[in-house]
C-alpha cells in the first residue's frame, strides 16, 4: 500500500468519524431529534438485536438472503438482456430506429408502478422482485452498451476489413471489446438499481427481505431499524462493487491507462 493509498484511506476513515461522532453527539444533546433522525449508537443496539435475537420474518442473515438473491438475480437477468440488446441494436441501426420510440415509452413508466403491476401479477414472491431489479438493470445497460457500439472507432473497424476479416471477426475482435469498456462501466451504479428494485418490491409486498424490515420499522416509528437496514444495503453493494473492480481489471486488462488513471495510481 503506497503512500497515496494510505492518506486516502486515513481521509475516509477520517470522515466516516466526524459524519458518525456528529451525528451521535447532535442526537444527544438534542439538536437532531433521534425520534425521526435515529442515533448511531441506536442503530447499532438494533442491529445486534437483528442478528442475536432475528426479527418478526424470521432470522435477519436470512432477510439478507433473500434481498441479496432477488438483487443478484434480477442484475445477472437484466445484464445479461441489456447487454444483448444493446449490442443487436447497435449494430443494427434499421431495427433500432424502429424499437426506439417504444424503448423510450417503457423507460418512461415510473419504477414503482411497474413494481406494483408485477406484484398483482405474480404475487409476493420472488418473481416480481427479480423483474423490478432487471428493468432498473436493463435500461442502464442497454443504453451504455448501444452507445458503445456506436462508439468504436471507424479506422480500426475499416482496417480490419481491408484485412479481411469477417463481419463475426469484426463483432467479437473489435466491436465487442471495446464495447465492453462501457458496460463495465454501467455496472458500477447497476447493482446498485438492482438492490433498489428488490427493496421496492419487497415494500411493495412480500414475506421476507430487508425491505420489508424497513416498511415494518417505518410503520412501527422505529428510525433505528429503517436506518440499520440501510446500512446493512449500503455496505452489501459496496461488497459487490469491490468484487466488480477486480473482475473490470482482469477483463479489461488489454487497455492502456488513460492520463486521469495514471495519475490516480
Amino acid at each position: 500500500m503506497n503512500t497515496r493509498t494510505m492518506r486516502v484511506w486515513a481521509a475516509r476513515i477520517a470522515l466516516a468519524v466526524l459524519v458518525v461522532g456528529g451525528w451521535q453527539l447532535f442526537t444527544a444533546l438534542g439538536w437532531v431529534d433521534k425520534f425521526f433522525y435515529a442515533q448511531p449508537s441506536g442503530i447499532w443496539n438494533r442491529l445486534w438485536d437483528y442478528f442475536e435475537h432475528g426479527t418478526e420474518f424470521g432470522s435477519y442473515p436470512q432477510q439478507i438472503a433473500t434481498t441479496m438473491q432477488e438483487a443478484l438475480y434480477g442484475f445477472l437477468l437484466g445484464t445479461a438482456v441489456g447487454i444483448v440488446m444493446g449490442v443487436a441494436l447497435g449494430l443494427n441501426r434499421f431495427l433500432a430506429q424502429v424499437l426506439d420510440p417504444f424503448i423510450k415509452v417503457v423507460n418512461a413508466i415510473p419504477r414503482i408502478v411497474l413494481g406494483a403491476i408485477f406484484v398483482v401479477a405474480f404475487g409476493v414472491g420472488i418473481t416480481p422482485k427479480v423483474l423490478l431489479a432487471a428493468v432498473l438493470v436493463f435500461f442502464i445497460v442497454f443504453f451504455n452498451a448501444f452507445q458503445g457500439v456506436r462508439e468504436v472507432d471507424r479506422n480500426v473497424l475499416n482496417n480490419a476489413k481491408v484485412l479481411g476479416a469477417s463481419r463475426w471477426h469484426v463483432i467479437r475482435h473489435v466491436t465487442l471489446p471495446s464495447a465492453m469498456t462501457w458496460i463495465i462501466a454501467s455496472l458500477h451504479s447497476a447493482f446498485g438499481f438492482a438492490i433498489v428494485g428488490a427493496v421496492v418490491g419487497e415494500v411493495l409486498g412480500a414475506q421476507h427481505g430487508l425491505g420489508l424490515l424497513i416498511k415494518s420499522a417505518q410503520g412501527n416509528f422505529d428510525p433505528d431499524g429503517v436506518f440499520a437496514n440501510m446500512f446493512v444495503i449500503a455496505a452489501l453493494v459496496l461488497i459487490v462493487e469491490f468484487v466488480i473492480e477486480r473482475v473490470e481489471r482482469r477483463l479489461l486488462a488489454w487497455r492502456p491507462k488513460t492520463q486521469s488513471e495514471s495519475v490516480l495510481v
